[in-house]
């Protein structure tokens, strides 16, 4: 007897796609604690946010780059400096029962 493979359900492989990327800028220590302090303090500018994570600015930006590509935080510049703050409407999003309906059968 043939075992039938089911085929791959492509409708939802980009949902995965997209959410995989904001959980990977998301599944790092030092990212989740620049998104606490963008709860916590609001919109930053990276030269107040460097001496906060005492970090580096390259290094800081290297990370803010991360959440910045995942939509997870949303960047403003004004004249030479760049101030960040969280999308707050992606972080809603990811808590959001569109994900959880992914992963329950009765939704």
């Amino acid at each position: 007897m043939k075992k039938e493979i089911p085929l791959q359900d492509n409708s939802k492989l980009k949902i995965f796609e997209t959410y995989e990327a904001k959980f990977k800028a998301i599944a790092d220590k030092k990212r989740l604690q620049i998104m606490n302090i963008l709860t916590e303090k609001g919109e930053m500018c990276v030269c107040d946010l460097a001496p906060i994570m005492d970090m580096a600015q390259s290094k800081l930006s290297y990370h803010l780059k991360i959440l910045l590509d995942a939509n997870i935080i949303i960047k403003e510049t004004r004249g030479t400096w760049s101030y960040y703050s969280l999308n707050q409407s992606e972080i809603n999003h990811l808590l959001s029962e569109e994900l959880c309906c992914l992963f329950r059968p009765t939704c």
